[in-house]
């Protein structure tokens, strides 16, 4: 843990110096480009390991990592293209929401498998966040 937080400290020290030297446009290019190159390479890994049998959990993360992919490259590209209008309001977004979902009930099928809890159990986070986000 001690390790990750120093990581984050560096990487927050980084972003936030980037910021100040070369404006926030520069330093949000910079990250979202990078989470978004990586995140790619993470789904890979995941559908990879998934394809090779190694772990029940890695198609949940594969998914996961490849609708974090989707959004946060989704909004990257629409900074780097200025705010484009058909980028506003596109549903093609949904996309990459719907992958990042399928991702989260996979993870958490696997989680009630893990714990032995009944089929709808699962249905319980899912509906306590579909619950937050309507309000």
């Amino acid at each position: 843990m001690k390790h990750a937080l120093i990581l984050l400290a560096a990487g927050t020290a980084l972003l936030l110096s980037i910021s100040l030297a070369f404006g926030f446009d520069q330093a949000y290019a910079l990250a979202y480009g990078a989470v978004a190159a990586m995140a790619l390479s993470i789904a890979a890994t995941f559908f990879w390991l998934w394809y090779a049998r190694a772990t029940p959990l890695a198609l949940g993360m594969g998914f996961s990592w490849a609708g974090a992919t989707g959004v946060m490259g989704w909004w990257w590209v629409h900074r780097l293209l200025d705010s484009p209008a058909w980028m506003e309001q596109n549903v093609l977004l949904f996309v990459f929401v719907a992958t990042y979902f399928v991702g989260t009930l996979l993870h958490f099928q696997v989680i009630r498998r893990s714990i032995g809890w009944a089929s709808l159990v699962l249905l319980l986070p899912v509906a306590a966040a579909l619950a937050l986000s309507i309000g």
